[in-house]
């Protein structure tokens, strides 16, 4: 019997559908592709989708896609903007417990999260995660940030590795194994993400980071394979076995994550932590396994909030 592909999907789906369904603000899903996404989760039982939205556009959306909508709340927004600010009400007001990106600029929506009056802000730096099931691997992997952060400071990567490090905590990963990612393994001067690897890694011997054993600068190599890590005479309880990568920048995540797709197979979900609660970025490239698992990364963290396993996300 072959095995499945992506294993660690359908593991995570399967323990997202344990639990009750998330309150999924689904924010402008007037194409077939982002209003099927949210159906599909729906019938799995993962979200109570609230559609937010032009009514017209909604059920125009859902005629295309030869879905029935009967069962399923509309909340009525003009355009992409007021969708957006409504779906960020409805979290103030308790009646949604995530957002889902639909047919709009993920700008317009992270606009309206990170408004300073009425916005989803907390004391953290929002940040991007995706949750890669790469065939062949062990555990899930973990690529942050790859669609916020274009430049993050090291202020901002310690609230990056945190919010990363509360992700892994929610999978229940066996130990979450945090690699900050660089060119290289060794510290250098000319390297600025070398520097910022070596100080996060002595954050965390001094408490300043919590729930995960950390190291770095690490390669890409010696983070992922044991035997490379070995070669270079690395030893470490990260090295060759990371399960999160921490990456420079967005450029380094975005083509990172990129790779493992469409070169290595993978699947990709993603997931936007640090705000009031858990936002789901959706591409029109994604898969529907991926879709439906981002789902589940939504699900999960708010249990794991609620279970105080990590930082409440509301």
């Amino acid at each position: 019997m072959t095995a499945p592909l992506h294993p660690h999907y359908d593991l995570l789906i399967a323990a997202a559908r344990a639990l009750p369904p998330l309150r999924m603000a689904v924010v402008h899903p007037t194409n077939a592709v982002s209003l099927q996404a949210a159906l599909e989760s729906a019938r799995l039982g993962l979200i109570v989708p609230l559609l937010i939205g032009p009514k017209a556009r909604i059920e125009a959306a859902a005629q295309e896609a030869g879905a029935d909508l009967a069962g399923i709340e509309l909340v009525e927004a003009p355009h992409s903007h007021a969708a957006a600010d409504r779906a960020v009400a409805l979290v103030h007001e308790g009646r949604a417990d995530a957002l889902m990106k639909g047919a709009l600029h993920t700008d317009e929506l992270m606009a309206a999260v990170l408004r300073s009056d009425g916005g989803l802000r907390t004391g953290r730096r929002i940040s991007h995660c995706f949750v890669l099931d790469v065939p062949g691997r062990a555990q899930p992997l973990i690529i942050s940030d790859a669609a916020i952060n274009i430049a993050p400071t090291l202020e901002e990567k310690v609230d990056i590795v945190r919010n990363a490090i509360d992700l892994g905590q929610a999978l229940r990963l066996p130990a979450v194994r945090v690699a900050v990612l660089s060119a290289m393994e060794t510290v250098n001067p000319r390297v600025p993400s070398t520097l910022d690897a070596a100080a996060l890694c002595k954050m965390a011997d001094r408490g300043q980071i919590t729930g995960a054993l950390i190291d770095g600068p690490l390669a890409m190599d010696n983070a992922i394979d044991p035997e490379a890590a070995h070669i270079k005479g690395i030893v470490s309880p990260v090295a060759g076995l990371a399960n999160v990568l921490i990456v420079p920048d967005l450029d380094a995540g975005n083509m990172l994550a990129k790779s493992l797709s469409f070169l290595g197979g993978a699947v990709a979900a993603g997931v936007v932590l640090g705000a009031r609660v858990p936002i789901v970025l959706t591409s029109r490239a994604d898969t529907t396994s991926a879709r439906l698992a981002s789902c589940a990364l939504a699900t999960l963290l708010c249990q794991a909030a609620r279970e105080g396993r990590i930082k409440a996300v509301g």
